[in-house]
């Protein structure tokens, strides 16, 4: 800020899954390289604090596996974006998201440019360009957009980081599992094209996927931390966390409620929905999920929102639950992911 110095930050969302950070990572390389005689600065931002990245455990195998140290990235909490576009020398890029969450909003007027892949949920008008596109894995968005610039500018290591994120959103390319899209399997097809030396999709997608449900050792709080999303009203906040065990396991844990309580209680949210989801061999995915919220009537319209709702119908039957402030449910519909899930509770709020 005192050098006057622009710069155009590339960030994802507040869950910053591998999606996310990989999206932001070869997305603002690709501009630093491209940008023709750039004034600002290109920085990838994962929008986290520096003290939750060991949580994303496949985030971090993948990157430490491609020789990219901890040390050489930026997260949310060591770089001043609300100083920045105050002194009016911020540009923002937002991957694999395209509306800011409530305590971000101040930054709206600083997006140039979206690339998303879920459901336009609010309009854009110009100058700020947009491209949201129902594919499995915004690493694929800027998977095109690389290819489609310059030739020489993917490098081995861009690659490979796309290569196996696109793999692990996509549950390796699996029909069944209801998220890839024939463009993911084209950048798959067209970066193994490009670098055979690629490993087989197979091994990428198995250790990605473990290194992703591994949970041992983590605490309660830190497996709701592990891939968090919120959304708001102005009156309540709700947590939504995908969750990496079995949903029964998970609500078996000693002392949970207790632990519950403390998580939303520091965080100021009024209730949690947690977010379980298992894939077997055939890579077919098996959906859970559980509501939770001391306040009865906010709980009520939660459950009832995700009960009745069309868009699409979750077709949710009742599971036991051993604590009556959470409701448990096993999701009969097994391709809504927490993308088609996420508007259902924001029209319940």
């Amino acid at each position: 800020i005192q050098q006057h110095q622009e710069i155009h930050v590339v960030m994802g969302n507040e869950a910053c899954d591998l999606d996310s950070t990989v999206s932001a990572l070869a997305l603002a390389y690709f501009l630093a390289q491209t940008s023709p005689a750039p004034r600002a600065a290109f920085v990838p931002v994962l929008n986290i604090p520096r003290a939750d990245f060991a949580l994303r455990t496949e985030t971090t195998f993948l990157l430490r596996d491609r020789g990219v140290p901890a040390a050489s990235l930026v997260f949310r909490d060591e770089i001043d974006l609300g100083g920045l576009h105050h002194a009016g020398l911020l540009s923002l890029t937002l991957v694999d998201h395209h509306v800011l969450p409530g305590a971000d909003a101040a930054l709206e007027e600083a997006v140039v440019e979206v690339l998303d892949h879920r459901p336009l949920e609010r309009e854009r008008g110009p100058p700020c360009q947009v491209t949201v596109e129902p594919v499995g894995s915004c690493a694929t968005l800027v998977t095109e957009r690389i290819l489609q610039g310059p030739p020489g500018v993917l490098d081995r290591t861009t690659a490979a980081l796309l290569h196996g994120t696109i793999l692990l959103d996509c549950i390796n390319l699996s029909p069944a599992a209801g998220k890839v899209t024939p463009r993911d399997v084209a950048c798959v097809s067209l970066l193994e094209e490009r670098f055979p030396e690629l490993p087989a999709r197979d091994t990428v997608f198995g250790a990605l996927q473990a290194a992703k449900f591994d949970v041992t050792g983590l605490t309660t709080e830190q497996m709701l931390r592990k891939d968090l999303k919120v959304i708001s009203n102005d009156e309540v906040v709700v947590a939504i966390s995908g969750i990496f065990e079995d949903l029964e396991t998970f609500l078996l844990r000693p002392g949970l409620l207790q632990d519950l309580e403390a998580f939303c209680q520091a965080r100021g949210y009024a209730g949690l929905v947690a977010m379980a989801v298992s894939f077997n061999e055939r890579h077919e995915p098996t959906r859970k999920l559980a509501v939770y919220s001391g306040q009865e009537p906010l709980r009520s319209t939660l459950c009832r929102a995700l009960e009745e709702a069309t868009t699409p119908a979750l077709l949710l039957q009742p599971l036991p639950s051993p604590w009556p402030s959470v409701a448990a449910y096993a999701q009969g519909n097994a391709v809504a992911t927490r993308k088609k899930v996420l508007p259902i509770l924001r029209a319940a709020l």
